[in-house]
């Protein structure tokens, strides 16, 4: 329970299912370094355990600060300063929530780890039991989409294995927002009107830039329009922007009111490569790109296929073929051209509804 309405209601519905339940709050971070921005830890305890004494279910805080410093906090950071684009959110949700915290739920007793993810998981009709001594588990199960497509959150689950999955609760996962806030305000629950977290996850409002600046060390160097290699100014560093970024940048538009937008970067130099934000513009739309690091929830896809993808989050699915190369890579042409695909982020694949797994961009 993270201390907002999502988590909140997920408790209310498997209460009322009949389900015995515990609240768990996961703090994996205090900002003890003083970071800039808003991390309201203590705040989302205290509204974590009072929806818990609404509901009268146990509440317990499980210290996860060390292990979300080595599998999130680190990757963040070492992404960030080789010039990626990570996803915190993702690798919180695969190597913490479904990680850690999931082998801390069963090595205490429980059996399942439910969180306020707007998705959904079924299973699988037909499947027999593999018999004694396999590692897959007797019943398989589907993650699809939330309901809600305003809020869908199965995106962020992209890197999930069937064993996790296996283990996952999502409780609204059939719930449009608006319902969910009123089911909540029917309930009483202090959360009912809070605000959702827009910051990095389990962090808080805490802004990227913000979190850059105070743990990457900034390492100036040009933008470079590309195309014609002329010099427009200096960055502070390659870690405060990504493939597509218009905002920022900090280099006047033209006298048409261009904007510039960042297509690329060049490691050998530090140079920030930016171009006049068209469709032709060099390096920002991109048809084809490979994939590596591929997990997949179910059976890996081992042929040649037509799927869908998303690309970040928020952006709609959209048809590619798939063509795996072995070794955990695969090839991806997409049926239009892609803008903004930055080194680092996440492309889940989809089958319809379903989400199969994911692969990170090269």
């Amino acid at each position: 329970m993270s201390g907002g309405v999502d988590s909140s209601v997920a408790a209310l519905l498997l209460k009322r299912q009949g389900a015995d339940i515990v609240g768990a709050y996961m703090k994996n971070w205090i900002n003890e370094d003083n970071v800039v921005g808003h991390c309201p830890w203590m705040q989302d305890i205290d509204d974590a355990r009072a929806v818990c004494d609404r509901l009268g279910i146990e509440f317990r805080v499980v210290n996860l600060m060390q292990e979300y410093r080595d599998r999130v906090v680190a990757y963040l950071l070492d992404g960030y300063a080789r010039g990626l684009t990570p996803n915190p959110d993702i690798m919180c949700n695969r190597e913490i929530k479904f990680g850690v915290f999931r082998a801390w739920a069963k090595d205490h007793g429980f059996s399942a780890v439910a969180t306020g993810h707007y998705a959904r998981r079924v299973a699988v009709v037909g499947v027999a039991d593999p018999g004694p001594g396999s590692s897959s588990p007797a019943t398989t199960y589907d993650l699809l989409e939330g309901a809600d497509k305003n809020k869908d959150q199965s995106y962020f689950l992209a890197l999930l294995s069937e064993s996790q999955l296996a283990d996952a609760r999502f409780p609204i996962g059939d719930l449009a927002k608006p319902e969910l806030r009123r089911l909540a305000r029917e309930a009483g629950l202090p959360t009912a009107d809070k605000k959702d977290s827009q910051g990095i996850c389990f962090i808080g409002e805490v802004k990227m830039a913000d979190f850059l600046e105070a743990y990457v060390p900034d390492a100036p160097g040009p933008i470079v329009r590309a195309g014609d290699g002329r010099e427009l100014g200096e960055h502070r560093g390659l870690h405060f922007y990504t493939l597509g970024q218009r905002r920022g940048i900090r280099i006047p538009s033209n006298t048409d009111h261009e904007a510039y937008v960042v297509v690329g970067k060049r490691a050998a130099d530090r140079a920030l490569l930016v171009a006049f934000d068209h469709p032709d513009a060099p390096g920002l739309f991109q048809r084809e790109v490979r994939v590596h690091s591929l997990s997949w929830i179910g059976d890996p896809v081992t042929a040649a296929r037509a799927l869908e993808g998303r690309v970040r989050y928020r952006d709609p699915r959209v048809p590619l073929d798939f063509t795996p190369e072995g070794d955990g890579t695969a090839l991806v042409t997409f049926r239009d051209p892609q803008r903004g695909l930055a080194s680092g982020q996440i492309l889940a694949f989809y089958d319809g509804e379903r989400l199969l797994g994911g692969g990170v961009y090269a």
